[in-house]
C-alpha cells in the first residue's frame, strides 16, 4: 500500500487531495506512451503512428502516388498527435522504402538533408508492403480514438518487419532500439527456424561500414556494438571515407574531424564533401603526415568510429518485454506461420462454399428445377418447389441446403440459364477440388508451405539486396598511442596557471592534447590535471612536466621549512599513484614552504650534499653549512622527513662532488 501523506492540520491518517490523482495519471501516462507511442508491437513491429500511415496508405492505395500532406491528413483521423509525427514516420519509412515508397526529396539519410514539405512529395505502399501486411479477413479491428472509425489494432505482418526496418523509442522509464537487419538474412534465418536448424543474425546497417558484432549479445540489454567507417587512403596526403557508421551522417562526421582539429587531437589540412549517391569525404592532409596514424586518430577522435548500445524491446500482451533478436524472429516467423494457416483455411471455407454454391446451381439448371415455379404464385411456394425438387440430389453435396442457398438460386437469370454449358461448369468443379485438395495438402504440411512462403519473398524482392556492413573483428586502439605530440605547455609561475600555446609565458615542453601535468607549489602542495587552454594548479609553482602514462618514476628531494614547529626537514621520495585534480600535500603543516626541490631521473642522479645558509636574523651560531642529504632514506611522499635545523632557512644549494 502506498504510504500515505500527512497534510499539517489534518485529521490523523489524511491523503493530501491530489495524491491519488497524481499518482494515477502518472501510471496512466507512463502506460500509454510505452503502449500507444514510443514501442513497437511485437505482432507486426510497427508502432501505433507507422501502423496508421500504413493503414491509411492501404485504404487510399490505387496504385498511383498520393501527396503526402494527403496521406497525413487521412492518418489524423486515427492518430491523435498531430502531424509532425506523422509525417515524419512516414518520411522514415520512405528512406528505408521497404514499406513506402517515396517520389521526390525525401533528405538523404547519409548527408542528413531534410525531405521537401509534405506538399511537395508523394508516396505510396511497395508491393512488398502490400503483400506481407494487409488482409483485411485475418486483421482484428478496433475503433479509432474518437470513435468515428475503424482501425487495425494489428496488422497480419507475415515477415519479421521490425528487424528489417529496425526501431528506436524512448517511454517512461524504458527505452527501445532495435537495430536494422538484412532482408536475405531475415529470410534465410527464417527458413531456418522452420526447419529446426539453428542461426544467427546480426544487424545490417544502410550507411555500410564496418561493425564488430562480438559483444552485440543479441540485441539485449547490456549488449555493445561498435561500428566503424570505411577509410581509404588515395594517397599520402588524402584520406576518402566511402561508408559512414550508423545513426552518423557526413555532416555530423566532418563537424567531429574539424573539432578535433581546432582541440589538437588530429592536423588536417581541409575536409572536402562530395557526397551524392555515393558517401564521399575527403580528408586533405598537411605535408609530412602519416596516412596510417592519421586513419587511427579519425577512429579514436572522431565520429567515424561509434560504439551502439542495443535495447531489443517490444509490446507483448499489452506490456513491454525485452526480447534478443533471435526470439523475436521466432516469433514473429511463428506468426507468420499461424496467419498463414488462417488464410489457408479462410480460403478452404470460401472454396468449399462455392463448390456448394455451384453444384447447387449445376442441379437446379441441369436438372430443370426452375420449371417447377412457373405456376407459383407464393414466395414461400416458390421456396418449397425448389426445395422439394433438390431432395433427390441432396447426396451429390457436401452439406445441408439451408434457405440462403434456395433464395441464391432464385436469383439466377434466364439468360444465364439458357447460356449454361455444362462442360465450362464441369472444368470449373474440377478446378475448384483441385485448389481444395492442394489447401488441404498446404494445411497437412504447413512448415513447408512457411518454408515456400519465405523462398518466394526472397525470391521476389531479395534480389540484388546485399549486405551493406561487413562484420569483422575491431581492434582497440589506444588513444594515448596515436595522439600528436602536436601542443605546447607553458606555465606562469607566480599566477600558478598552465595553458597550452601560450607564447608570452614560460615553456616547458611539446605535450598531447590527452597528457596530465604535475606540478608542485611554494607551499608544499602537488597536484595532477589534464591539459587545457587555461588551468589554475596553484600559487607559486616551482615544479610543473608532464606527468608519465605508465606513472611517474622519478625521485625528488625537498627540504620544507614546517609551519607548525618552524623546523626545516629534507626528505627525499617518489610520488607514486595519483587522482587528476586532488590536492596532495607533501608537508605535514599548513602554513609550510619548500625552500629547495631537486627532481632526479634516477636515483644515482640524486643529489648526496646540500649546503644551507640560515636567516641573518636567526640566532644560530653556524649560520652555514653542508647537509647529507644522501643519508636520508627514500620514502613515500606523505613522509615527514628528518630534521635538518630548528631555525629558519635562508637558501639551499646543490653541491656537486669534486
Amino acid at each position: 500500500m502506498p504510504k500515505e501523506t500527512k497534510i499539517p492540520g489534518s485529521k490523523k491518517g489524511a491523503e493530501a487531495p491530489l495524491e491519488r490523482s497524481y499518482r494515477d495519471w502518472f501510471l496512466d501516462y507512463a502506460s500509454y506512451v510505452i503502449l500507444d507511442r514510443a514501442v513497437p508491437h511485437i505482432d507486426d513491429g510497427l508502432k501505433p503512428v507507422l501502423r496508421r500511415v500504413l493503414h491509411t496508405l492501404w485504404e487510399m492505395d490505387d496504385g498511383r502516388f498520393h501527396k503526402v500532406a494527403n496521406i497525413v491528413g487521412a492518418t489524423m483521423r486515427f492518430h491523435p498527435h498531430g502531424d509532425a509525427s506523422i509525417g515524419a514516420a512516414l518520411v522514415g519509412m520512405g528512406q528505408r522504402g521497404w514499406l513506402v515508397e517515396p517520389q521526390g526529396n525525401f533528405g538523404n539519410v547519409l548527408t542528413g538533408d531534410e525531405a521537401a514539405a509534405p506538399r511537395y512529395i508523394e508516396a505510396r505502399l511497395t508491393p512488398f508492403a502490400r503483400e506481407v501486411l494487409f488482409n483485411p479477413k485475418t486483421t482484428q479491428w478496433q475503433l479509432s480514438y474518437d470513435g468515428r472509425n475503424r482501425e487495425p489494432v494489428t496488422l497480419p505482418a507475415r515477415f519479421p518487419i521490425v528487424l528489417l526496418e529496425g526501431a528506436e523509442g524512448i517511454a517512461v522509464g524504458l527505452a527501445t532500439k532495435i537495430l536494422p537487419h538484412n532482408f536475405n538474412d531475415l529470410c534465410r534465418a527464417a527458413i531456418n527456424h522452420l526447419q529446426g536448424r539453428t542461426f544467427r543474425i546480426y544487424p545490417d546497417f544502410p550507411t555500410g561500414g564496418i561493425a564488430d558484432f562480438s559483444e552485440y549479445n543479441d540485441g539485449e540489454r547490456g549488449g555493445k556494438v561498435k561500428v566503424r567507417a570505411r577509410i581509404e587512403q588515395r594517397s599520402k596526403v588524402l584520406l576518402a571515407i566511402t561508408e559512414l557508421p550508423y545513426a552518423t551522417t557526413t555532416e555530423s562526421v566532418i563537424e567531429s574531424i574539424l573539432a578535433a582539429n581546432a582541440k589538437g587531437k588530429i592536423k588536417v589540412k581541409r575536409v572536402d564533401d562530395n557526397t551524392a549517391d555515393q558517401v564521399e569525404i575527403l580528408v586533405h592532409l598537411p605535408q609530412g603526415a602519416e596516412p596510417e596514424k592519421v586513419i587511427q586518430q579519425l577512429y579514436v577522435f572522431t565520429s567515424c568510429q561509434v560504439a551502439i548500445s542495443p535495447s531489443a524491446c517490444v509490446i507483448e500482451d499489452d506490456k513491454p518485454a525485452f526480447l534478443g533478436v533471435r526470439e523475436i524472429l521466432k516469433r514473429g516467423v511463428d506468426r507468420t506461420v499461424e496467419l498463414l494457416k488462417r488464410e489457408l483455411q479462410i480460403r478452404q471455407g470460401e472454396l468449399e462454399q462455392q463448390w456448394h454454391w455451384d453444384s447447387l446451381e449445376r442441379i437446379f439448371i441441369e436438372e430443370r428445377i426452375y420449371r417447377r415455379i412457373e405456376k407459383s404464385r407464393t414466395w414461400e411456394s416458390v421456396l418449397g418447389e425448389i426445395r422439394e425438387g433438390l431432395k433427390p440430389f441432396v447426396k451429390r453435396l457436401r452439406r445441408e441446403i439451408v434457405d440462403d442457398d434456395i433464395a441464391r438460386l432464385t436469383e439466377i437469370r434466364i439468360k444465364r440459364i439458357s447460356a449454361y454449358n455444362r462442360f465450362e461448369a464441369d472444368e470449373k468443379l474440377k478446378k475448384i477440388e483441385e485448389d481444395m485438395k492442394g489447401l488441404k495438402h498446404d494445411l497437412k504440411h504447413l512448415t513447408a508451405h512457411a518454408v515456400r512462403w519465405f523462398e518466394m519473398l526472397q525470391e521476389k524482392y531479395g534480389k540484388g539486396v546485399r549486405r551493406r556492413t561487413q562484420y569483422d573483428e575491431i581492434e582497440q586502439i589506444s588513444a594515448a598511442e596515436v595522439v600528436s605530440a602536436n601542443q605546447r605547455l607553458y606555465v606562469n609561475r607566480e599566477e600558478g596557471f598552465i595553458g597550452l600555446n601560450w607564447r608570452q609565458h614560460e615553456f616547458v615542453q611539446e605535450c598531447t592534447i590527452l597528457d596530465s601535468v604535475l606540478c608542485i607549489m611554494a607551499d608544499g602542495s602537488l597536484k595532477v590535471s589534464k591539459v587545457g587552454d587555461k588551468v589554475f594548479m596553484g600559487l607559486g609553482i616551482l615544479h610543473c612536466t608532464v606527468f608519465p602514462k605508465d606513472g611517474d618514476t622519478s625521485f625528488y628531494t625537498m627540504i620544507y621549512q614546517d609551519g607548525a614547529s618552524g623546523k626545516a626537514f629534507a626528505k627525499r621520495f617518489q610520488i607514486g599513484g595519483l587522482s587528476r585534480d586532488k590536492l596532495y600535500p607533501l608537508t605535514k603543516s599548513d602554513g609550510s614552504r619548500v625552500v629547495y626541490l631537486d627532481v632526479s631521473p634516477t636515483q644515482k642522479a640524486m643529489p648526496k650534499l646540500v649546503h644551507v645558509s640560515l636567516d641573518g636574523r636567526s640566532r644560530a651560531r653556524v649560520r652555514e653549512f653542508d647537509f647529507g642529504v644522501a643519508e636520508v632514506s627514500i620514502s613515500g611522499r606523505a613522509a615527514k622527513g628528518i630534521t635538518v635545523t630548528k631555525w629558519a632557512v635562508k637558501e639551499v644549494k646543490r653541491v656537486d662532488p669534486a
